[in-house]
Formats: C-alpha cells, structure tokens, sequence
C-alpha cells in the first residue's frame, strides 16, 4: 500500500477530543495498511503563550532559547497523540525534530531545513510497522546541535520535507479548511474549491495573502514533486474510505491538471504599506542607494513603480513593503537621504494589494487589462501595478479590496460552478 504523511494543525488538536479525532483519521489509513508518518502542529494557542513567556521573561531574548522554549509545544502534541494512538491498538511512537534528523541552516525563529534523513522511518516502517508520530515546525542545527524552528506555520513545511524523505505518495495536510478555494469565501461567497492547483499557482496565491498553506511548504512540494492534498481534519474518520476519492485539494504538478482555467484564483492582501520617494537625482546607483539600505534592514520590498520627470533630471519611485515594515522603512530611508539626495517622502499604510493568478496566463493575452477596465467601471483606483508570467497584482485603497476580489472574481468566471 502507500506510504503516506498527514500533516494536523493547531486548531485539529486543540484539545484531548481532538487529538482522538486525529488518532482515527490516522488509524483509518493504518487499518487501510499504509505506512504513515503523522505530523503535528503545536495545540491552539500554546504557541502564542510560550511566545508571550519569552517577550515576558526578557524584551530582547536570545532567539537560540526562544526556539528552544517555543518548540515545546509540537513535542506535547507529538507524545499526547502517540499515547492515544498506543491506547487504540496503533504501534505508534513519537519524535522530535533533531531525533530524525531535520537539519536546518542556523537562522533561528525562521529556519530553513536542508535535509531530512527518513531512513529510521522507513526501517520502521517495513520491519515494525510503526506509525511516526513527529513534531513539526522544528529541527537542528548540526554545527551547533542548536534547536531551530521554521517560523510561524513552519508545520506545513516539516510534513512535506518529511514527505519528501520517504518517498510518500502523498502529503495530507488536514486543516480547518475543506481546500483551497478561488478566493476567502468570506469575501466572496460564491468562491469554490478547486479540485486541483499547480504548485506554481499555489505559490502566488500562499505568498500573496492566501493563508490555507505555508509558502515554504510549497516551495519544497514544487523542488521534489511532492504531491500535497489539503483537506479537512473536521470531517468525521469514519465516513472516509481512504481507498475512494475525497473531499479537498490537490496541489500538484501542472502536468497532472487536463482542463486548465485562464484565472485559478484571487488572493489580497491587506496588511501592506506605501513609500514614495519623491525627486530623485535620476542618475545610476539611485535604486542601489534606495533597495540597498533595506535590504540590509531586512525589508521585503515588493511592488517598484518609476516616474521620470519630463525633463530627466528627477524621479519618483514608489513601493510597497509589509505593513510591519513601514516604520522601519521610513526610518531606513530617512538614515540615507544623503546618499539618496531626495527631496520628500511620502507615505500611506491605508493601502490593499489585490492579485490575480492562473497559469492560463500564459497563453492568453489581454486578461490584465480586461481586470484594469473592470476595476476602472467600479471607480476603484490603481496605485501600482506589478505583472509576472502567472500573475498580476494592482495596489488600491484598502477600503475597496472587498469590492474589488468579488469584481475580479466575477470578471474571470470563478462564480461559476
């Protein structure tokens, strides 16, 4: 049979109920005689509290032992669904992160892994039969023997990394959701799951505000085709048949996908800010002397838009970074005005980026301005504009981003079913 993760967030394991609904969807896949390794997020709101201890215990905390305290969390979970699971007849055994090992680089609080060793796992599960049960958001440094942790959502990222180790078939991550839908339904109610998403589509949408899945998680599934299935952890175990289809997404390659849409989705993003630099010496070196400072700030820059003025001599240049970012943005720039020689900075954090994404881009021309003229009818302006092969994202007021993803998704043929 297959070898397979499952993957189970905070809100799946909130509680000791929980944990046993979680302990049945995974001896449902047991009892159907696959191999399963199951990864587990910390419970509901833990994590927000061992954060809250670090913050409390010291403002400026070294984030060796914050990873260290903050980690604890998916080890609780690990062992509380293992002991369920021994108490149902599973052979199950829980582990940490280093014990596998996920070996990360050493950026604590934010971790990248760059290998997993499955062998014990696959040992374990041909000579044992042993169900995996392992803590997620979590690995090792291995100069430092230091515990990392892969930042907020980083669970995501474990399951597939694991899934990738062992050769699984598939990647289950079981969430509060039932998939990926065109857009937050809460938004536009006549938003629709979607049966299946490519990888590189799913990765515009989770990078440009759609929260179902970890960025990092898609970019590892993409790196070694690791087919990933979100579903809901909140369907009762046993009205599946792990041997029919289900209810959820398929996020996969773009191959196994016949019947491609032109757009796949809306995504937005609210929490997003504006700089305007305004008259610049229009010269080379400028962009290096702006992008160069934050950078080194660690300032995601995203949306560039550049004005020259009529006569050359000046420009304007615009951009957007996360909200969070705005003030140290600000600060940024305002350290380097000297080098920069301009003249006024301007800001707005009252501002929305809306994007639209679809492989089906592509091949068809035109879809960005049948967006542009749809917007236009609705009085909604356009601040900026950034375009890429699968995707195109405008910048407006906040106020309008509800108006304009149901405009958009409307636009596009999404309502249908």
């Amino acid at each position: 049979m297959a070898r397979l993760v499952m993957k189970f967030g905070g809100t799946s394991v909130a509680d000791i109920e929980r944990i046993r609904n979680v302990a049945r969807h995974v001896k449902r896949e047991v009892d159907a005689g696959h191999d399963v390794a199951v990864v587990v997020s910390a419970m509901a709101g833990v994590t927000n509290q061992l954060v809250a201890w670090c913050r409390d215990a010291a403002p400026l905390h070294d984030a060796r032992e914050y990873d260290a305290v903050v980690a604890s969390g998916e080890q609780v979970t690990a062992g509380l669904l293992a002991i369920t699971l021994e108490g149902m007849g599973v052979n199950a055994r829980s582990w940490q992160g280093w014990q596998l090992p996920i070996h990360t680089d050493n950026a604590h609080g934010a971790a990248r892994v760059l290998d997993v060793n499955g062998a014990e796992l696959i040992r374990r599960f041909k000579e044992m039969k042993q169900t995996a049960v392992i803590a997620g958001f979590q690995g090792i440094h291995k100069e430092t023997n230091r515990i990392t942790t892969l930042g907020r959502g980083g669970s995501d990222t474990s399951a597939v990394a694991v899934a990738a180790a062992i050769g699984a078939e598939r990647c289950d991550i079981y969430t509060d959701v039932d998939g990926v839908y065109t857009t937050d339904p809460r938004v536009a109610p006549k938003a629709r799951r979607l049966d299946k998403i490519a990888f590189e589509e799913m990765l515009e949408m989770a990078s440009l505000g759609a929260k179902v899945m970890h960025v990092r998680s898609i970019e590892l599934g993409m790196v070694h085709n690791v087919r990933i299935f979100v579903r809901s952890s909140f369907e009762k175990p046993e009205d599946i048949n792990p041997r029919a289809n289900f209810t959820g997404t398929l996020i996969c390659d773009e191959a196994e996908i016949v019947e491609q849409q032109v757009v796949t989705g809306i995504a937005f993003s609210k929490d997003e800010a504006q700089i305007s630099v305004r008259s610049v010496p229009d010269r080379p070196g400028v962009a290096a002397a702006i992008f160069g400072p934050l950078a080194e700030s660690n300032v995601n820059v995203d949306m560039i838009v550049q004005n020259v003025s009529p006569d050359g001599s000046t420009t304007d240049l615009t951009f957007t970074v996360p909200a969070t970012d705005y003030e140290r943005a600000r600060i940024t720039i305002e350290k380097a005005k000297g080098a920069i020689g301009y003249d006024r900075l301007d800001g707005a954090t009252d501002v929305a980026k809306v994007s639209v994404i679809g492989i089906g881009m592509r091949s068809h021309a035109g879809v960005a301005a049948q967006a542009f003229k749809a917007l236009a009818e609705q009085k909604i302006n356009i601040r900026a504009i950034t375009t890429s092969e699968i995707k195109f994202s405008v910048l407006i007021d906040a106020a309008h981003t509800d108006q304009a993803v149901r405009t958009l998704h409307t636009l596009y043929g999404l309502d249908k079913s």
